[in-house]
């Protein structure tokens, strides 16, 4: 396994937020963290990429203890964090934004280039001169996820990727992750559509309440008819 998040608890200030989350993600493996709003899935990628520290536990990255750790080092050793929220550089252009990110790359080599992104992202090379601020949703989002790959991480932490875009882009956007996956790449994928990202991983963990309440691969999730009644409605 590349990744082995083990037994973290992590709070922001007095409200503790996790309790004991443990998971793992191999190799060119795509992996869900499914569960309702407010149960620590956003916490969990923060945790693992420095950016809320876990108080406990072990997060280790290719056997190397990344817990505690700057940000900036953990994406350097080749984790790729895309968050919900975006944070795409409004007033550069889709050019601009992915430009910055080739900058800070160096350190990676250059296995993702503007021309592999665009061959991803084919809509972006039309748009590419249109400022970052006056694209859509579905947009923003593939624009996200390209700048995040310029870095040429090893895995990719997606942090809700669907939210709020429609179903057609939705559907778009599960043919270009399910693309990132046959190209080998790993993937943490946290997610409330569970059609969506089970259509996408081998296997997955469920969050209540800030602890896994299921583990197991997509193939026996679907086959324990128990197991989907209770958490399908997520």
């Amino acid at each position: 396994m590349i990744l082995e998040v083990k037994d973290i608890y992590t709070s922001y200030g007095l409200s503790q937020i996790l309790f004991g989350v443990s998971l793992t993600v191999d190799k060119e493996e795509v992996v869900s963290l499914l569960g309702r709003n407010g149960v620590g899935k956003t916490t969990t990628l923060r945790s693992i990429m420095g950016l809320t520290p876990p108080s406990s536990g072990s997060i280790r990255w290719k056997g190397e203890e990344i817990a505690g750790k700057p940000s900036y080092r953990i994406a350097n050793l080749g984790i790729g964090f895309v968050p919900e929220d975006r944070r795409i550089f409004s007033d550069l252009t889709v050019w601009e934004n992915l430009d910055v990110a080739i900058k800070g790359s160096t350190a990676r080599g250059n296995f993702w280039t503007l021309e592999r992104i665009f061959e991803l992202f084919p809509a972006l090379e039309s748009i590419q001169n249109r400022r970052g601020g006056f694209l859509s949703g579905g947009e923003q989002q593939m624009l996200t996820i390209a700048r995040t790959l310029m870095g040429n991480p090893d895995l990719l932490l997606l942090d809700e990727p669907s939210e709020g875009l429609a179903p057609i882009v939705v559907q778009q956007l599960g043919e270009q992750i399910s693309k990132l996956k046959q190209e080998g790449m790993a993937i943490l994928l946290c997610e409330q559509n569970a059609k969506f990202s089970l259509a996408l991983s081998d296997r997955l963990y469920i969050l209540e309440k800030g602890e896994v309440r299921y583990q197991g691969s997509v193939a026996d999730f679907r086959k324990d008819e128990d197991a989907y009644r209770t958490y399908l409605a997520l």
